[in-house]
């Protein structure tokens, strides 16, 4: 069962837990099913990739998934953390805002 996340892809985030702690990046890629993000810059590891036509191979580093619940979501008034809610638009949509400064993100 998927599950509805307050992060999505394009969204500046800090890492507020963890080895990477103080971190910020833009996320690239939100696994709803196992509730993680994919941050630019953040929890590198190498991998190793066997020689194939047209690339040579070795040690990569690239992003591994961190859990949401480690980032938080950067607030484009101050840039300092922010948590996220919800209220309904002119039109009846709903907006996501930062909760630290009111202002909407979308």
């Amino acid at each position: 069962m998927t599950v509805k996340l307050k992060i999505k892809k394009g969204d500046r985030v800090v890492v507020i837990t963890g080895g990477d702690k103080g971190r910020s990046g833009e996320v690239l890629r939100v696994l709803r099913e196992e509730r993680r993000v994919l941050v630019q810059g953040v929890n590198m590891v190498k991998r190793h990739h066997r020689p194939r036509p047209g690339n040579p191979g070795g040690i990569v580093e690239r992003e591994a998934p961190i859990h949401v619940s480690n980032v938080a979501h950067i607030d484009p008034k101050d840039n300092k953390p922010s948590r996220i809610g919800f209220k309904a638009g002119a039109d009846g949509r709903r907006l996501r805002f930062a909760r630290r400064s009111g202002d909407v993100i979308d």
